[in-house]
């Protein structure tokens, strides 16, 4: 199994990261909007997005309210929804999260507190803004308001309370909150603390589920990216950092369909048993999919090395099939399905999946095996990319880029400030060409904005995310949990910002709704019904002769 979070650099001994989504892979859909006039499609957004809420479809609400803040920015309603729709999201995965749940068994009152209180030290210590205590601490309160009514968290940790019970603590709790004067990260705990003596008092309810549910609420306020990771969650992004882990090699949407597969890793477990894109998944070891959400049917994918798994699955308009899978370590290439895409001109191509430690290599051994079967220029597919190791998107940009800057970053410490330049040797110099869409983010848009800039390359496709700013990872002690935090932001080679901005093309082109195919060996001229990708190589044989061509000159 793989969870697709973007991944991290190291810098001066601080682990940076570059994240392109406020949510996981897994908990993202497909659903896509045709956009006419503002005001109706808002009041359709939000009506959809309403449906999803009371469905308790909080992965798809999130998903669609991200898509709809994107497209409108300035909407405070639809900024609104986005924010609830996390909470309740993120409220969701950790509490099918196991780790989670054996944090909240197991940590003291006391020891909730002191990781509170580390998580406040190291907002006030790193983050990218002054943090505002008063604020911090009433977004916890409303977390902890909504976890309260919701069926999620009542399960794990009240019981038999009536509704009048909580809402009178919640008015209790607001009452003490107002008492009390918010001005260091002292008083935020000592706050908090007593909130949670409280919430024992009235709710019988474990102080620590308390304390986390207001930590949790702490971080998720700051900004979309930073927030707290769970021990399973700290050690996927490790996982992410090496690029292998033990699972299938899978990836997961949520769909209207159910559950689909939506990339199945070349050379994988889930691969060499028949597991295929665009598979949805009816079944896990007998249990059915039908009321899942992604992080519950990643729960059940996940187990240890050599242990078997039971799939039914279902491609388009064909019947379910049984398979069994193995779970193995999988080694996940950040360069997948490299050839020489169309031989009369001698393109080639590779997709940039992801940036992690091995993506320099892995781009190293790509380019040396297409320079041996004739590359005269290159097509780099970044589509999807949601990000990465900021470094290893700064070593993919240098190895086109020969002189100037690539990314700078800049924070509230001048230790965040850094800029990062090209170097002079080991340059490969055929003409370019970069394919972006929407998907593509943060450290993709570093590479992609660094061979704009530069004037090294030709982007085609459509504006990318818009991710520009950088978070750090830092463990918290004794708990094997962490905070992600945003510790500063990125600009372009010509100090523009990325947030809300993204990577714009040189050549436009229309997206559509067709699946495009994956690569697979040569492939002469067309490539199926993949807009982009042909626009991308009639712009690349504009550089190049085709080989008859050149062989009569």
């Amino acid at each position: 199994m793989r969870r697709w979070v973007p991944s991290i650099d190291a810098r001066v001994g601080l682990i940076l990261a570059v994240f392109a989504f406020s949510l996981p892979a897994f908990g993202q859909t497909d659903a896509k909007f045709l956009l006419t006039e503002a005001n109706g499609d808002i009041a359709r957004f939000l009506q959809n997005g309403q449906q999803l809420e009371q469905q308790h479809r909080w992965g798809e609400a999130l998903a669609h309210y991200e898509d709809a803040v994107r497209h409108y920015p300035s909407d405070a309603q639809l900024q609104q929804r986005f924010d609830s729709a996390r909470l309740h999201y993120d409220l969701e995965r950790r509490y099918a999260d196991r780790s989670f749940r054996r944090s909240v068994e197991q940590l003291s009152t006391e020891r909730a507190l002191e990781l509170y209180g580390q998580v406040l030290l190291k907002i006030e210590t790193h983050y990218v803004e002054v943090p505002h205590w008063k604020t911090l601490l009433d977004h916890g309160a409303g977390n902890l308001e909504m976890a309260l009514g919701e069926p999620t968290f009542v399960h794990q940790n009240i019981a038999q309370e009536d509704r009048a019970t909580v809402d009178a603590f919640c008015r209790e709790m607001r009452s003490v909150i107002a008492m009390r004067t918010i001005v260091t990260r002292n008083d935020v705990r000592e706050t908090v603390a007593a909130v949670a003596r409280l919430a024992e008092q009235r709710l019988h309810i474990a102080p620590s589920a308390v304390v986390l549910e207001y930590l949790c609420g702490a971080t998720s306020a700051l900004d979309p990216y930073s927030t707290y990771l769970t021990p399973d969650q700290l050690n996927e992004v490790y996982s992410q950092i090496e690029g292998n882990f033990v699972g299938l090699g899978v990836e997961l949407k949520a769909r209207q369909n159910g559950l689909v597969i939506v990339r199945v890793i070349s050379g994988s477990p889930a691969e060499q048993s028949g597991v295929r894109p665009q598979d949805r998944i009816l079944a896990i070891d007998g249990q059915s999919t039908d009321r899942l959400s992604t992080d519950q049917a990643a729960n059940l994918l996940q187990g240890v090395e050599g242990t078997v798994v039971s799939l039914v699955l279902a491609a388009p308009g064909q019947s379910s099939r049984q398979v069994e899978v193995q779970r193995r370590r999988v080694e996940v290439p950040s360069v997948d399905q490299v050839t020489i895409i169309d031989p009369q001109y001698g393109i080639g191509y590779f997709k940039l999946t992801c940036f992690q430690k091995t993506t320099a290599r892995d781009l190293d051994a790509a380019l040396w095996k297409l320079h041996r079967e004739g590359m005269k220029s290159l097509v780099i597919d970044v589509r999807g990319n949601p990000g990465g190791l900021l470094l290893s998107a700064v070593e993919a940009a240098d190895r086109f880029i020969e002189r100037g800057i690539i990314v700078s970053t800049r924070g509230r410490s001048v230790q965040e400030d850094f800029t990062y330049s090209a170097h002079v040797q080991g340059k490969w110099q055929m003409p370019l060409v970069v394919l972006i869409d929407q998907d593509s983010a943060s450290a993709a848009e570093i590479f992609a904005g660094a061979i704009r800039d530069q004037h090294r390359g030709t982007i085609v496709g459509v504006k990318s995310f818009g991710k520009g700013s950088v978070q750090g990872i830092f463990p918290l002690d004794d708990s094997n949990a962490g905070v992600r935090l945003t510790t500063a932001k990125f600009f372009s080679p010509t100090g523009r910002p990325y947030s809300r901005i993204g990577v714009e093309p040189d050549v436009q082109v229309r997206p559509t709704h067709t699946v495009a195919r994956p690569i697979d060996g040569q492939l002469p001229g067309d490539v199926g019904g993949d807009a982009m990708l042909n626009k991308a190589l009639q712009t690349a044989r504009q550089f190049s002769q085709p080989l008859q061509a050149r062989s009569r000159s």
